[in-house]
């Protein structure tokens, strides 16, 4: 077994009691490069190692971004405590299993509920779960279900059951912060961190946080400090986390609209898709990427493998070339953003008068309307401008809402309300 020195030494400083806590709920919100994800992974594998029997479910809120997340980190809890050569790793099924036991470490999302809570193992008890990010998961009702199912049932040979939930803090106004820390919460540890615990992070690292303390004091507050985040002051106050059930009669008040945002070696190339109802004026936003360094061939390809070549895409207009490549790449539809008088301000305004709801697997999304603030410092005519920074999928959710004035709906066409008054003003967008 590795000893606690050695341990001490890989993970660092700062988490003695999360990592000895036994309570029944373990959680944790953090900043950026805290070392919340990496200690945890590290703390699961050294505790399966220990606790004979022991196993352990992680979930997400939507199964395929554990790959590049939970399951990647775990097998870097392997590598840096030498003991991958006893660990057999697979991705389909995805699962870890420690080879001289055959205790599991599964992986599964809250995309599909009733499969999560029917998990089992074979060998031993399912006493561990791992919630990671955790702010994904929209509905209290989730964490419930699968609260009362796993783990569930009496654990024998010196186990203990625990829930560990860890998470970047983005809004006040989630369950979580309700439920965990405005009062105290009955079995149950509860810690924060931020980067100035991280021992290891270099000069370069330190630099990009003293920029964003300084260009987006908001942004440092929750991703830098791992406070919670508030919502007075943003551009968009009106929209919640969740998802959307349109029932078949309202159907026809519904359409796709699609924004790109084009970046490459600073900023992220940003795309959004989102379903307007302007009857009901109601958003919502259901999918997103959003990367660095992606050439026009990549953003083609991303498009294609979600499904959109053929829709309208609304993108910069500030790159003609661009567009015009990805139309002889196949995205026929795609056609430059359009600008105007007070454009942006405009845009913001039409956007306002609607209900955002975000899915929760747009985690780029919901973190940029977290943080959008106006600029006190800038001003057009007289009018506060929003800060420029942190915000290429607003920009593209505000290039394709240029669209939704054309848009007349079933029951919009079979009346002559003034609904392109809605629109009225300039946008560049």
């Amino acid at each position: 077994m590795i000893s606690a020195y050695k341990i001490s030494e890989i993970v660092g400083k700062g988490y003695d009691d999360f990592w000895n806590s036994k309570k029944r709920y373990r959680v944790l919100k953090g900043g950026k490069a805290s070392k919340k994800s990496t200690t945890t992974a590290l703390n699961f594998i050294f505790r399966l190692m220990k606790y004979k029997n022991s196993n352990l479910l992680v979930v997400r809120q939507v199964m395929n971004t554990h790959r590049d997340s939970t399951f990647a980190q775990l097998k870097w809890a392997q590598e840096q405590l030498k003991v991958s050569h006893l660990w057999s790793n697979t991705v389909s099924p995805m699962e870890m299993t420690f080879i001289p036991t055959g205790q599991k470490i599964l992986f599964r999302g809250f995309d599909d509920v009733l499969k999560l809570a029917s998990t089992t193992v074979s060998k031993g008890y399912l006493n561990f779960v791992w919630i990671e990010e955790a702010f994904e998961i929209a509905n209290e009702a989730d964490f419930d279900k699968l609260d009362l199912s796993a783990p569930r049932g009496a654990v024998g040979d010196g186990l203990f059951k625990q829930t560990t939930i860890t998470f970047n803090p983005w809004s006040e106004t989630h369950w979580l912060k309700k439920r965990f820390f405005d009062k105290p919460c009955e079995n149950c540890d509860v810690f924060s961190t931020n980067y100035l615990i991280n021992e290891f992070l270099d000069k370069t690292d330190i630099a990009v946080f003293e920029n964003m303390k300084k260009s987006n004091p908001r942004k440092y507050d929750v991703a830098g400090l791992g406070n919670w985040g508030i919502s007075e002051g943003l551009v968009y106050e009106n929209y919640e986390i969740g998802s959307i059930d349109i029932d078949e009669k309202d159907i026809g008040n519904w359409k796709n609209f699609f924004g790109l945002d084009y970046g490459y070696s600073n900023d992220p190339t940003a795309f959004v898709a989102f379903k307007v109802n302007p009857v009901k004026k109601q958003v919502y936003i259901f999918d997103e990427f959003y990367k660095k360094r992606m050439l026009n061939c990549d953003i083609a390809a991303e498009i294609k493998k979600r499904g959109y070549s053929k829709e309208r895409i609304r993108a910069d207009c500030a790159e003609p070339k661009s567009n015009d490549d990805l139309k002889r790449m196949g995205i026929g539809r795609i056609v430059p953003s359009v600008k105007g008088r007070d454009s942006i301000l405009n845009g913001i305004a039409t956007i306002n008068e609607y209900r955002i709801t975000v899915n929760p697997k747009c985690v780029n999304m919901i973190k940029e309307l977290s943080t959008y603030t106006y600029d006190r410092k800038k001003s057009e005519n007289g009018l506060v401008m929003p800060k420029d920074c942190d915000n290429h999928l607003c920009d593209a959710l505000r290039y394709a809402f240029y669209d939704v004035r054309f848009f007349k709906p079933e029951s919009k066409a079979k009346n002559t309300g003034n609904f392109k008054d809605t629109f009225k003003g300039g946008w560049d967008i």
